[in-house]
């Protein structure tokens, strides 16, 4: 089990404020192991990690992801 150095929680409203993404969005990362596992405090609260939440930006900023431009068709 991974050591977490900062124990900082953060709830699903946080999270929405922090990474610009739909529920639903989020719920399909978490599923294909693409996005920190929350933690389910009760049956209607959940909280992340927010180092967890920092470093899959950082990654997501080092990948070289790039969304494609609206209306630009790849090989026309």
């Amino acid at each position: 089990m991974k050591a977490i150095t900062n124990k900082t929680l953060i709830n699903k409203r946080t999270l929405l404020a922090i990474i610009p993404l739909c529920e639903r969005t989020i719920y399909n990362l978490e599923q294909r192991g693409e996005f920190p596992k929350r933690i389910a405090l009760t049956s209607r609260n959940v909280v992340w990690y927010l180092t967890e939440v920092e470093e899959w930006i950082e990654s997501r900023k080092l990948s070289g992801i790039r969304a494609a431009r609206p209306g630009y068709i790849r090989g026309y």
